[in-house]
């Protein structure tokens, strides 16, 4: 099996090519849909949130309170706080499913994440891949795909990692400047090239 981490700001793309190579037979975890269940269902993160954050983290049904902790995590700056009590759960669940798709014969296994490279190179993935594209180009997209303001925007773009300072932690990276079809082209020809490596590393 291939462990793949696959990263990039928002609106780069790296969700797309997340989900071609879904069709193409990969195993997918996308680390933040993960971590927003895990802080639904994690009994000991959901304490240790609770404890940084105050009671109101959680409603009265244990679901958990997503309005009071955006205000805590990011109009009052402890969005790393934040990171720092979620990632090291995430990252040990992540572990956990890579063992378990060993097992049961999973052929490439993938993490999407903005955050992979957010304490320099994980060593649960063989591979890294960086989607990038203009900064005006994302921009357009999660506008037509969100809904939000071009303001809403770039102050969340503020808020992510500098991936231009992070190429030398990748491996492959994905330039997402074209058309969808081109996009397309270049995440087929990439997965096409990490299968085609993994099955010459099998054969020695």
């Amino acid at each position: 099996m291939i462990t793949v981490g696959v990263t990039g700001g928002i609106g780069s793309g790296k969700t797309t090519v997340c989900k071609i190579w879904e069709e193409l037979g990969a195993t997918v975890i996308y680390a933040d849909d993960l971590a927003k269940e895990l802080m639904q269902t994690d009994e000991q993160l959901k304490q240790s949130l609770t404890e940084a954050f105050g009671e109101n983290t959680y409603l009265e049904d244990r679901s958990l309170n997503k309005p009071h902790l955006i205000k805590e995590a990011f109009e009052k700056h402890r969005v790393e706080e934040l990171n720092e009590i979620v990632h090291p759960v995430l990252r040990d669940r992540i572990k956990e499913q890579i063992h378990l798709r060993e097992k049961e014969g999973t052929d490439v296994f993938v993490v999407e994440a903005a955050v992979l490279l957010n304490n320099g190179r994980p060593d649960y993935v063989e591979t890294v891949v960086l989607v990038t594209s203009d900064r005006e180009k994302r921009v357009e997209r999660v506008i037509e795909r969100d809904q939000s303001t071009e303001k809403e925007i770039i102050a969340r773009l503020e808020k992510q990692p500098d991936f231009d300072n992070a190429t030398h932690l990748v491996d492959h990276i994905i330039e997402n400047n074209g058309s969808l079809k081109e996009l397309e082209d270049a995440a087929k020809k990439l997965y096409k090239g990490l299968t085609k490596k993994r099955d010459s590393s099998s054969k020695v």
